[in-house]
């Protein structure tokens, strides 16, 4: 049975998942309500920006790791077949992923393409895709180390906590500690150790309103909004997306279900 083969399976099996289809709805209700609400679809994306960074890492975390422990006699039975592990890894893993991706694209992307879009939706839609691969495969990370559930979810939740909320308390932390140096480039590093401040920054500069963020903002602007900002801040979310995911391989043929 090749890669292909399972990858449908796993993909037709998701897609009927009642999850996936309110996640849609859901995103699609709240981005036309804000759109038509705000009758400004600029000012729309930075509201959505907050959806994206807040409740799309959130939904592929969990529904991720659950789907992962869910789909584990499954994964026993390929695997008493002449199957290899990284076949059905990467089935199971891409299969999740592009139907989330798919659910977020349509429930956001829609409601923009219909009021004819705005600056900063395809780097709003683009950044969304990257963090439902990137936490998609921290879920199956923290899955295939932890055999217990609970724990599993746990390890994602914590995870999610860490990069949606902790980790801007402790750069702003640092900041302040730091505030007599200079820290434009420390800014730039920064960004890069965290897919969601990344995701956050590259928006945000898209839609020209670095300007709020004073000085700091005006040198990410002249980093992120060059061509070089741009393929810097891709390249980092797709090791982002790359490292966990052969980490999560790497254990997974190793494991012992």
């Amino acid at each position: 049975m090749t890669t292909l083969k399972i990858l449908k399976y796993v993909l037709y099996d998701v897609l009927r998942s009642k999850m996936i289809i309110i996640y849609t709805l859901l995103l699609f209700a709240i981005s036309f309500g804000i759109i038509y609400t705000g009758k400004d679809v600029s000012k729309a994306v930075i509201s959505l920006l907050n959806i994206v960074l807040l409740v799309v890492p959130l939904v592929s975390i969990i529904f991720g790791t659950i789907h992962f422990y869910n789909s584990k006699e499954f994964m026993e039975m390929l695997l008493a077949m002449p199957v290899k592990r990284k076949n059905i890894f990467w089935a199971e893993y891409a299969g999740l992923s592009a139907a989330l991706a798919a659910g977020f694209v349509l429930g956001t992307g829609l409601p923009l393409l219909l009021y004819g879009g705005a600056k900063g939706s395809f780097y709003l839609l683009l950044s969304g895709v990257f963090l439902t691969f990137i936490f998609t495969a921290l879920a199956f990370l923290a899955s295939v180390i932890n055999k217990d559930k609970a724990k599993g979810i746990g390890i994602s939740l914590v995870v999610w906590f860490y990069m949606s909320v902790i980790f801007d308390a402790l750069v702003l932390v640092l900041y302040f500690v730091f505030s007599s140096y200079p820290l434009e480039k420390a800014t730039i590093i920064v960004s890069a150790l965290n897919p969601v401040d990344l995701a956050r920054i590259l928006i945000l500069l898209k839609l020209d309103v670095s300007a709020l963020m004073g000085y700091t903002g005006a040198t990410l602007q002249q980093f992120f909004g060059s061509a070089f900002g741009i393929l810097f801040s891709m390249g980092f979310l797709f090791l982002w997306v790359l490292m966990p995911t052969l980490l999560a391989l790497s254990v997974f043929n190793r494991k012992n279900f």
